[in-house]
């Protein structure tokens, strides 16, 4: 018999409930509700609420899109690491469930082969290789985490953040300068700037570790 809906169908109201509800909307009954179905319908494709937030996080990572690969190896890592960033952006309330599910779905391998491959035309050794394909996620999701986790979480962030530096410098006076000076930089920043910054310093660290 052919099932009623398909897994990715599944997947894609489930997204759609934590972006719109948050992770205490999701239910086995909110998600039937959504698909027009009952609960016991939904066990043939999760057996439990952790399923459920299992295909949340691969939904997520499913989402990236691939970039073109181009000749210059540093130029695919920051396109594949930005598509990254911006599809886990683009779900602040998922952000938990990516940062805590090691998923091992197939719908994430296409993201990781991309990483693992620019990074591998860089001519890393095995060894270096691993720690600048985790280097690289971990900056990708500890990005997100600060942005999106925080009270800034909602609206304008960009603008969010500037307001919440603002009163970090006036707090910090001339007792903590630096924490005032770093915080006056930070009003004139944006997380896309800051991202892409970071980006560059770590690819520069790996460029010091090939050959």
């Amino acid at each position: 018999m052919r099932p009623r809906f398909t897994l990715a169908e599944v997947q894609a109201a489930a997204l759609r409930i934590v972006d719109g509800e948050g992770l205490s909307g999701l239910s086995m009954r909110s998600l039937a509700a959504a698909l027009g179905t009952g609960p016991m319908t939904l066990y043939n494709y999760v057996p439990n609420r952790e399923g459920l937030e299992d295909l949340v996080a691969e939904a997520v990572i499913a989402g990236v899109e691939i970039p073109p690969a181009s000749a210059g190896w540093a130029d695919d890592v920051r396109s594949i690491a930005t598509a990254m960033w911006q599809a886990v952006r683009s779900h602040p309330n998922a952000i938990p469930l990516v940062l805590t599910r090691r998923t091992i779905s197939p719908s994430s391998y296409p993201t990781a082969e991309y990483l693992i491959d620019a990074l591998s035309r860089g001519g890393l050794s095995e060894g270096r290789l691993l720690v600048a394909f985790r280097a690289v996620l971990s900056l990708v999701m500890g990005s997100a985490q600060v942005e999106l986790a925080g009270p800034a979480s909602g609206g304008d962030r960009d603008q969010s953040q500037r307001e919440i530096a603002g009163r970090i410098s006036e707090l910090a006076g001339d007792e903590h300068r630096h924490i005032a000076a770093l915080s006056r930089v930070s009003q004139r920043s944006s997380a896309t700037e800051e991202f892409a910054g970071a980006l560059d310093l770590l690819l520069a660290g790996i460029r010091t570790h090939i050959g």
